[in-house]
């Protein structure tokens, strides 16, 4: 049951809570305070806890109002706002002081949506500032910042599961002789390509032990490939990923590159310490809300 401190409501529900009213408007259903407050806290409290829930539980919101008086009229049912987009009048509420971009909106829950649509709707300045303070805050300027401060996991339970893709590259540099001795798979330390590819194969499993707050993801494919360009001493070390989940492998494949780059480093830097690794970039990536990207690469 979600309960929010700018609507001042506590666990004894003697006021109609916002959760409530979502799972009321839901419901195409207009209860009086009256009403509500003629049902038993068990009953309030369950009408409460089907509008906090990610798509209002609308048989056990029912349920919830037997017995209300007087009964609730019927009115037309409203849907939740729009989940890709803040409503056009919610931004003109809030302001240029107050930012909202669609990335912090669609991080919110379908409750938190509800609440500031709602609260932006009636004329009362103080009430909207404190929501969104409470809602908002801190998360307008970062996804991964709490309203009031401090780090947290973005939350993408909501998001339906798609397959993702995406590609990096990381590019190797180094003497000539370091580069003969790999083509020639005769480097001290036995066979740099093959290592490597099993190395950044581990790295893209890893991947959320290594960055902070990324999401742990079960990969269905990840590969290494290599591209050789003999006369300019340069190894291309390319990473695809790919999964069916909520969120991005972007940072899987990066990772990936990354760690087999610094794994032929490694195995190399007996003979040549000056080897430079880089640019690593994002080649592709697909699925998800923000669709398609492709970057041409170059050397």
């Amino acid at each position: 049951m979600k309960l929010y401190q700018f609507d001042g409501i506590d666990a004894s529900l003697r006021l109609v809570p916002l959760a409530a009213r979502r799972a009321l408007d839901a419901l195409g259903a207009k209860l009086s305070l009256e009403g509500f407050q003629s049902l038993p806290l068990a009953a309030r409290t369950a009408l409460t806890e089907a509008g906090s829930e990610t798509r209002v539980n609308l048989a056990k919101a029912h349920a919830s109002l037997n017995g209300a008086s007087p009964p609730p009229a019927r009115i037309e049912p409203q849907d939740d706002p729009p989940e890709l987009s803040p409503p056009e009048s919610l931004r003109q509420r809030l302001g240029e002081a107050c930012p909202l971009s669609e990335k912090v909106w669609q991080a919110l829950t379908p409750l938190d949506r509800y609440a500031l649509s709602k609260v932006s709707s009636r004329k009362n300045e103080e009430r909207m500032a404190a929501a969104y303070d409470e809602i908002i805050g801190q998360s307008a300027f970062s996804t991964h910042l709490r309203p009031q401060g401090g780090v947290h996991m973005v939350s993408i339970s909501e998001k339906t599961p798609t397959v993702r893709r995406a590609k990096a590259e990381c590019w190797v540099t180094m003497s000539q002789d370091a580069f003969l001795r790999l083509v020639k798979r005769e480097a001290p330390k036995g066979d740099v390509l093959g290592t490597a590819r099993l190395a950044g194969i581990m790295a893209t499993k890893k991947t959320a032990d290594l960055i902070p707050l990324c999401h742990p993801l079960a990969l269905q494919h990840a590969e290494i490939d290599f591209e050789e360009f003999p006369n300019e001493q340069k190894l291309r070390v390319l990473c695809s990923v790919s999964v069916e989940a909520r969120t991005g492998v972007e940072m899987e494949a990066m990772v990936g590159a990354n760690i087999a780059a610094l794994t032929i480093y490694d195995m190399l830097k007996s003979i040549d310490r000056s080897m430079e690794l880089g640019p690593t970039r994002l080649l592709e990536k697909s699925g998800g809300r923000s669709g398609t990207f492709t970057r041409e690469s170059d050397k």
